[in-house]
């Protein structure tokens, strides 16, 4: 059973921590919630985190107003630290500072180049915990997008069933060729620094996209493809 802490960084409950929380969580203005937020914004019963196959996935509950993390609206997310969750007017943050620094360490380990605002001045020594209100700045959440939640190859899901491996497998062969079709179709004129595709293509670029689109619908919204 994962413990989740969840920081209120704006909203009519800033300030509040929740920690120590046992999956599943609920989020909501509904009594009965794991997590009762005073915002007329958010519904009943806004979100849910729960732990699956030792990750933690936050589910939107078809709310009105919908989920944002990390700035993109969401139906289902793993989660990260330092992920920023946006329902309604407020905004909370996942992870202890520990955690938090923790995924920083781990990011830099892999590579991570931390921009200039995201980092203290070099008087003020090493990185720990009593340092992240700096580095973080809380609240930013576009600083904290770009730095923690930088876009990645994610996993494969595992324990796939042959038919779902199949059918998973299709769809990615589908995408590669669509994808690779309008890679060879994009041109680069001698000394340019800017690629062109002509409209056809551009039209079935936004198709692809499209259709990314309604994939994530159906697969965060099962009942929407019924």
């Amino acid at each position: 059973m994962a413990d989740v802490t969840l920081r209120i960084l704006d909203g009519a409950d800033r300030g509040r921590v929740f920690d120590h929380l046992n999956t599943p969580v609920t989020i909501g203005r509904e009594e009965g919630n794991t997590v009762q937020l005073n915002d007329e914004r958010i519904s009943r019963f806004h979100i849910k985190i729960q732990e699956d196959q030792g990750k933690l996935v936050l589910t939107d509950l078809e709310s009105t107003n919908g989920t944002r993390v990390n700035g993109e609206d969401v139906q289902l997310r793993i989660l990260q630290f330092g992920d920023v969750i946006a329902v309604g007017r407020s905004i909370l943050l996942y992870g202890t500072k520990d955690q938090i620094v923790g995924r920083l360490d781990e990011l830099r380990e892999n590579g991570l180049s931390v921009t200039d605002d995201l980092t203290p001045d070099k008087d003020e020594g090493d990185h720990g915990p009593e340092s992240l209100d700096f580095e973080l700045r809380w609240g930013a959440s576009d600083s904290l997008h770009s730095t923690l939640h930088i876009p990645s190859a994610p996993e494969l899901p595992s324990g796939l069933s042959p038919g779902q491996a199949a059918q998973l497998s299709e769809i990615f062969e589908f995408l590669h060729l669509q994808s690779r079709t309008l890679v060879q179709s994009a041109v680069l004129p001698e000394g340019a620094s800017h690629f062109q595709i002509d409209v056809t293509q551009w039209q079935q670029l936004l198709d692809l996209q499209a259709q990314l689109a309604e994939y994530l619908r159906k697969i965060g919204e099962p009942e929407a493809s019924q």
